[in-house]
């Protein structure tokens, strides 16, 4: 089989410019080469085959007759390879194929689905395949493209893109406050005079612990809790329900204090963010499929 390297490649195109224009002179015009290039690019060629493509005489230039058939039988080859190469240019350039995104639920439910009519009508080539999930996993091994997750990623080879953050607000309903009071610090939440709602960390297995960030002050407690959720939806019913105190992103919850259903207990305490990552293989080369969808994610208010 003939290794199709980069010289051999560029023989090829020699050849067929030769046999197209007819001479190596036109050949060498049309490719912008020098003749000598050429006659030398053919000589690589005859000498990685075994055989001589070409009759030379001082007027004119013909195939061989292994050279008619090689010419014959490399053509449609070399059809082939510019139109994939053609095609793979175009993916670069054009939103088209199928997209797999592995996606935090909670981000998916609340943010991408009432928008993804929009951005879907606007790239009608592309497939979208989104896979909600809490877990990271083996991005490569299960064949996704990207994941979109929440939190600072972990040490990996994967690339790691911060798209946007939201503020974390520690939260109680007016129901819960009229029974137990509102606490006067943050502190206060470790003296187990309050009911707190904790949250799992989907890396560690453990409950978050909470943080409260002022400046450059920063406080970082452990506060009891009998209740521990990882769903994000929950936390929310059940703190609107009354039953403890949360900490969770602004992101989704603005509605919930605008109208006071929630309270923000702490807002002098105002400066501790969350960020939403994208991870994906490779910096290089990224599909225009896996740019726009990231540049969508990254347009979303946080």
């Amino acid at each position: 089989m003939l290794n199709l390297d980069e010289k051999v490649v560029n023989g090829l195109r020699v050849l067929l410019a030769i046999v197209d224009s007819g001479s190596f002179a036109r050949a060498a015009d049309a490719l912008d080469m020098t003749p000598s290039g050429v006659s030398r690019a053919v000589a690589r060629l005859e000498q990685r085959l075994g055989v001589r493509l070409f009759e030379r005489t001082t007027r004119n230039v013909a195939l061989s007759d292994e050279g008619r058939r090689f010419h014959e039988q490399v053509l449609p080859l070399l059809e082939q390879l510019e139109e994939a190469t053609g095609a793979a240019t175009l993916g670069r350039s054009t939103v088209r194929g199928r997209l797999r995104v592995n996606i935090d639920p909670f981000f998916s439910r609340l943010m991408l689905g009432p928008r993804l009519g929009a951005f879907l009508r606007a790239h009608p080539e592309l497939q979208l395949e989104m896979v909600n999930r809490d877990q990271l996993g083996d991005l490569v091994g299960e064949g996704f493209d990207l994941a979109v997750r929440f939190g600072f990623p972990r040490s990996s080879s994967l690339v790691a893109r911060k798209l946007l953050e939201s503020r974390i607000v520690t939260v109680a309903a007016p129901a819960y406050l009229k029974q137990y009071g509102r606490p006067a610090s943050p502190q206060e939440l470790e003296e187990g005079r309050h009911v707190c709602i904790l949250f799992r960390d989907p890396q560690s297995g453990r409950p978050f612990s909470w943080e409260f960030h002022k400046g450059r002050r920063k406080l970082e407690l452990e506060p009891p809790g009998q209740l521990v959720l990882n769903d994000a939806g929950t936390l929310h019913s059940v703190c609107l329900a009354g039953h403890g105190i949360a900490q969770m992103m602004i992101l989704g919850a603005e509605k919930m204090l605008e109208d006071g259903r929630l309270v923000d207990l702490f807002p002098d305490w105002p400066d501790e963010r969350f960020p939403l990552y994208a991870l994906y293989p490779s910096r290089q080369h990224i599909p225009a499929k896996t740019a726009a969808f990231l540049d969508f994610v990254s347009s979303l208010s946080g």
